[in-house]
C-alpha cells in the first residue's frame, strides 16, 4: 500500500507539473518563402528548436512566465518578440525574418563579374566595408589594407617609401587592383598610384585571393583587390573627414552629391594629403618618412535610363609631389644632381571609367576605361621619365539557360602604350639607338558557366583565351565547386585556376631604378604561369546568448613556372632578371574569425605560409616575405556615452632581407614586429563624429642599433664617389668601406615612423 501511494503521488505531481507547462509552435518565413533550419529559442533558457524543411518549429515544456522569443538565421536580421507563456497553454506564433545584406550576405561582383550574394558565390570573396576602415583612419586605401589578414602593404624603398600590396606572400606585381571592376591601377601605378584613392568615396573593398586571370587577364596572378566606389544615389548629401597627426600629417576627404536635372545624379569627392615635416630620428641624415603633397579629385555620374538600365561614368585626377632623401636637399639646387642625394617623384595621372548597359532585351554590358600616367622622377642623378597610357574595353553577356545554367560570355581588348628614357624602350642597335615605345595589344575572350546542380551544390567552369601581341597565345581555365549545408551555416569551396603575367620590370620593381645597382637581363622575359588550388571553409555560428561567430579558413597552393626572378645576391652591384630555371611555390593556411556580442565586435586573422623558389635542386625562401602574420580589430561601443573604442593591430614574423654581400654585418632576417593602434570616437546625433588616438602604440621602428652599417647603406656617400671597384665591377673592401657597400635603400621591411597621436572630425549631412 505504501508503494502504491507513492506511485499515485508521483503521478499526480508529474501531471500537475506537465499541466503547468506551455507549448509554442509556428512557422518562420521571409517575404517570399519559408525559412528552413532557422534557430528559434527562448532567450536566457536552454529551450529552443530548429525549423524543419517546411519552416515549422515547436518548443515544448515551457514553464509559465514572460520570455523573449528569438529567431535567427544566416543572412537575416534577428527577430525578437516578447511573449507570455500561460500555464497549460498552446500558442501559435509565426515569425517573419527580414534579409540582412549589411554583413553576412553582401552582394559581391569580383568573383564572377556579376552581382550575386557573397554566400552564394562559388568563388570565395572577402568584403570590407567603409566602417571597417574607419577603425584605423589612414590617408589612403594602400595603408588601410594593413589590417586585412593575408594582405600586406610592402614598402620597397627606404628613401621614397613607395610600395605595393602583397597577397599571401606574393609580390605586388601579382596583385591586380581595380576600381569598380576596371583594371586601371597597373603598370606604373602599382608603385605610385595606389595612394591616390580617397577613402571617403569607398563603398567597400572586395578581395579575391588566388588567380583571377580567367576573368581579368594578366596581373591578377596572386589575387584581386576591387575598390567599389559609392553610388551617387546612396551617398550622403555632404560628408567630410579631416584628421591630423602629431608628426604634422594632414588628410582631408570632402564629398558631396547633386542632381543635374531629373535624369542625372553626380558625386564629387576631393582628397588632399600633405606631409612636409623633415624628421630624422635615426640620425642617418635621411628623412625617416617621405614628404608628400597630393591631391585627388573624383567625379561619378549615374544616368537614369528606361527600364533601369545601367549607365555610369566616372573620372579621377591625381597629382603627387613626393620626396625622400638627405635632410638638406632642395629641388631648385639638387634635383637630378650628384651633390646632395634625393628621390623626387612628380606624378600626374587621370582616369576615366564607365559602365553602359545596351538597350536590348538581353543583359549585355559594356565596360570601358582609359588612363594616362605621367611620371617625372629622379633617384639621385638617375633620371626616370615615363609615360604610360592604357585603354580598356569589355563586353559581357549574361544569359540564363533554364534553372541550372547561368552563362557569362565576354570579350575584352586592352591596349598599353609605354615609353620611358631607359633601355626598356630603346632599339637594340647600340651604334644608333632609337626610342621605341612599347605598344601592346591584348585582345581576349572568356566564358563561364555557373551550374546549379541542386540547392546545395554549385559548379563554376571558366575559360579565357588572350592573344598578347608580344608573347602570343595564352589560355587560363578555372574550376570552382561550392557545397552549402541545409541550414546554410556551413560552406565548403574548392577552387582551381591558372594565371599568367606579362612583366615590365622598370614599372614594377622600384629597386631597378634606385641606388647604384645595375640592371641586367639574362634573356627575353617570358610570361609567368601559375597553377593555383584553394580549399575554403566557412562556418557561421549563432548562440542562444547572442554571440555570433564566423569562421573562414583557407588552404592555398600556387605553383609558378617561368617566374621572373630578381637576383640580388649573385652580384651585390647588380639586379639580374631572368625567368626562373625551376619553379616557385606559395602555399599556406589562413583563418579569419569574425565575432559580435551586443556592443562588442571582433575581427582577427592569421596566416602561415611558405613562399620559396627551387632552382638547380636548391630551395630558397623568397625575400621580403614573412612566414607568419596576424591581424586584429576589436571594437566596443559604450551606448550610453555614444563612445566607441577601436583597438587594431598586426603582427609579422621574420622575413629574409636583401644583403649586400658576404661582409654585410646586418641581420639576414628581420625580427618579429607589430604595429598597434587605439582610437576613441565620440558620436553625436547630428552626424558629427570626433575621434582621436595613437598610432604605433609600441613605438616600433626598424633596427636602430645597426651602427655604421645602417638601414640605408652608405648614407655618407650616396653617389658612391668614394667606393673603389675592380675592373670587373666588384666593390673593393677598404678602410673607409669595410663592408664593401654601395649605396642601397632596399634593406627595408617595415615603416620607419614611430608613435604619433592623431585627431580628426567626421561630419555627414544627409537631408
Amino acid at each position: 500500500m505504501k508503494y502504491i501511494s507513492l506511485v499515485i503521488v508521483s503521478f499526480l505531481f508529474s501531471t500537475n507539473l506537465f499541466a503547468q507547462n506551455a507549448v509554442i509552435s509556428g512557422k518562420v518565413t521571409d517575404a517570399n518563402d519559408v525559412v528552413p533550419y532557422a534557430n528559434v529559442y527562448l532567450k536566457g533558457t536552454s529551450l529552443g528548436a530548429t525549423t524543419d524543411e517546411n519552416g515549422k518549429y515547436i518548443i515544448n515544456n515551457i514553464p509559465a512566465g514572460k520570455y523573449e522569443l528569438v529567431a535567427s538565421f544566416i543572412s537575416y536580421i534577428k527577430s525578437i518578440k516578447t511573449i507570455t507563456a500561460a500555464a497549460n497553454s498552446k500558442q501559435n506564433i509565426d515569425i517573419e525574418l527580414k534579409p540582412d545584406l549589411s554583413r553576412l550576405n553582401e552582394i559581391v561582383v569580383s568573383g564572377t563579374m556579376k552581382p550575386m550574394s557573397r554566400l552564394e558565390s562559388p568563388v570565395p570573396v572577402e568584403v570590407y566595408s567603409a566602417e571597417f576602415f574607419k577603425s584605423n583612419p589612414t590617408p589612403s586605401i594602400y595603408e588601410a589594407l594593413q589590417n586585412v589578414n593575408g594582405v600586406r602593404p610592402q614598402i620597397n624603398c627606404a628613401v621614397c617609401n613607395t610600395g605595393d600590396i602583397h597577397i599571401n606572400g606574393l609580390e605586388g606585381a601579382y596583385t591586380m587592383v581595380t576600381i569598380d571592376g576596371m583594371p586601371i591601377v597597373s603598370g606604373l601605378s602599382t608603385v605610385y598610384g595606389l595612394s591616390g584613392i580617397p577613402q571617403s568615396l569607398i563603398e567597400r573593398v572586395e578581395i579575391v585571393k588566388g588567380p583571377a586571370s580567367t576573368l581579368y587577364g594578366s596581373e591578377s596572378v596572386g589575387g584581386l583587390i576591387n575598390v567599389i566606389t559609392k553610388n551617387p544615389d546612396n551617398a550622403a548629401l555632404f560628408s567630410a573627414d579631416i584628421f591630423t597627426t602629431t608628426w604634422g600629417e594632414l588628410n582631408a576627404d570632402i564629398a558631396t552629391k547633386f542632381k543635374a536635372g531629373e535624369k542625372a545624379d553626380a558625386l564629387v569627392g576631393v582628397n588632399y594629403f600633405n606631409f612636409n615635416n623633415r624628421i630624422d630620428n635615426n640620425n642617418d641624415n635621411f628623412t625617416d618618412v617621405t614628404l608628400q603633397n597630393r591631391i585627388s579629385v573624383f567625379n561619378k555620374w549615374n544616368i537614369k535610363r528606361k527600364e533601369n538600365r545601367i549607365f555610369s561614368i566616372a573620372g579621377r585626377y591625381v597629382y603627387e609631389d613626393r620626396f625622400g632623401g638627405e635632410m638638406d636637399w632642395n629641388a631648385d639646387d639638387h634635383r637630378g644632381g650628384d651633390e646632395v642625394y634625393g628621390e623626387s617623384i612628380y606624378t600626374s595621372r587621370w582616369e576615366l571609367l564607365g559602365t553602359y548597359q545596351l538597350p536590348i532585351k538581353e543583359r549585355v554590358i559594356l565596360m570601358f576605361s582609359a588612363n594616362s600616367h605621367d611620371q617625372n622622377s629622379v633617384y639621385g642623378n638617375t633620371i626616370y621619365i615615363a609615360d604610360q597610357k592604357i585603354g580598356f574595353g569589355q563586353l559581357t553577356w549574361n544569359k540564363e539557360l533554364g534553372e541550372k545554367n547561368d552563362l557569362l560570355f565576354g570579350a575584352a581588348m586592352r591596349y598599353t602604350y609605354y615609353d620611358d628614357n631607359t633601355p626598356a624602350t630603346a632599339t637594340s642597335d647600340s651604334l644608333n639607338p632609337q626610342n621605341a615605345p612599347a605598344n601592346t595589344f591584348l585582345p581576349g575572350i572568356f566564358i563561364q558557366d555557373e551550374i546549379s546542380i541542386n540547392e546545395y551544390n554549385k559548379v563554376l567552369l571558366g575559360m579565357r583565351y588572350d592573344y598578347n601581341s608580344i608573347h602570343g597565345n595564352i589560355f587560363t581555365p578555372r574550376f570552382n565547386y561550392k557545397w552549402t549545408s541545409k541550414n546554410k551555416s556551413n560552406i565548403l569551396r574548392f577552387s582551381f585556376g591558372t594565371g599568367y603575367r606579362v612583366a615590365n620590370v622598370f614599372t614594377e620593381d622600384h629597386a631597378a631604378l634606385t641606388g647604384a645597382r645595375k640592371v641586367e637581363f639574362l634573356s627575353d622575359l617570358n610570361p609567368e604561369t601559375s597553377y593555383n588550388g584553394n580549399i575554403n571553409y566557412v562556418k557561421k555560428i549563432f548562440t542562444k546568448n547572442d554571440w555570433y561567430v564566423g569562421l573562414d579558413g583557407s588552404l592555398f597552393y600556387t605553383y609558378f613556372t617561368n617566374k621572373i626572378f630578381p637576383d640580388y645576391d649573385t652580384d651585390p652591384n647588380k639586379i639580374i632578371y631572368d625567368n626562373l630555371d625551376g619553379h616557385a611555390v606559395s602555399n599556406g593556411f589562413s583563418l579569419n574569425v569574425d565575432a559580435t556580442y551586443k556592443n562588442l565586435s571582433l575581427m582577427a586573422g592569421g596566416t602561415v605560409m611558405d613562399v620559396y623558389s627551387v632552382q638547380n635542386g636548391l630551395k630558397e625562401q623568397q625575400e621580403l616575405t614573412e612566414q607568419y602574420t596576424g591581424t586584429w580589430s576589436v571594437g566596443y561601443t559604450f551606448v550610453k556615452l555614444n563612445v566607441k573604442v577601436d583597438y587594431t593591430g598586426n603582427l609579422y614574423g621574420p622575413m629574409k632581407l636583401p644583403l649586400l654581400g658576404a661582409e654585410d654585418p646586418r641581420p639576414e632576417f628581420s625580427p618579429w614586429w607589430s604595429i598597434q593602434n587605439i582610437q576613441l570616437t565620440k558620436i553625436f546625433a547630428n552626424g558629427l563624429e570626433i575621434y582621436g588616438g595613437a598610432k604605433n602604440l609600441l613605438n616600433w621602428v626598424p633596427w636602430t642599433n645597426l651602427g655604421d652599417a645602417g638601414l640605408i647603406a652608405r648614407t655618407n656617400d650616396p653617389f658612391d664617389k668614394n667606393v673603389a671597384f675592380t675592373p670587373g665591377g666588384e666593390v673593393i673592401q677598404t678602410a673607409s668601406n669595410p663592408y664593401s657597400f654601395t649605396f642601397d635603400p632596399t634593406y627595408v621591411y617595415g615603416p620607419n615612423q614611430g608613435i604619433r597621436g592623431f585627431f580628426g572630425i567626421r561630419f555627414t549631412f544627409d537631408k
